[in-house]
């Protein structure tokens, strides 16, 4: 099976490995921790897009991904959305949210500073993140 990331996508995050259906992927944006899943098939723009057992594979990964935050990280809120207005390839956001944070109690889009993790944190969270993936059934990390 052939799968393209969107560049921007590949470029604002690490990848941290494979669920069956989705890539996991981790924003270096400095908020969060801020997962993506992509669904692994090209040209796909929506989920009702989706055969209905996709959908329903989709929804259990995205379920799997948001319990995870709220239970590893303690977080006020989980927020999952999936715009697609810069980047059209179908890609589910999944935001650990805290009072905290910069953007709180509003939505992050275009409320953060743009500021990314130095390199050395990303990497440390993203081996932190695949760990925890890894309780996961089917995840294969990166």
């Amino acid at each position: 099976m052939h799968f393209t990331l969107h560049p921007r996508l590949a470029a604002d995050t690490t990848i941290l490995g494979d669920l069956p259906l989705c890539r996991v992927l981790l924003s270096k944006e400095a908020l969060g921790p801020w997962l993506i899943l992509v669904p692994r098939k090209d040209n796909l723009t929506e989920i009702h897009h989706l055969p209905q057992d996709e959908q329903f594979q989709l929804m259990r990964e995205s379920s799997a991904v948001a319990a995870l935050l709220e239970t590893d990280y303690q977080a006020d809120k989980i927020n999952v959305g999936a715009l697609g207005n810069l980047v059209p390839q179908l890609h589910i956001h999944h935001i650990a949210r805290f009072q905290s944070d910069i953007a709180w109690p509003g939505p992050v889009w275009g409320k953060t500073d743009g500021t990314q993790r130095e390199d050395a944190v990303q990497q440390a969270l993203a081996e932190e993140l695949r760990a925890e993936l890894a309780t996961i059934d089917g995840f294969i990390p990166s």
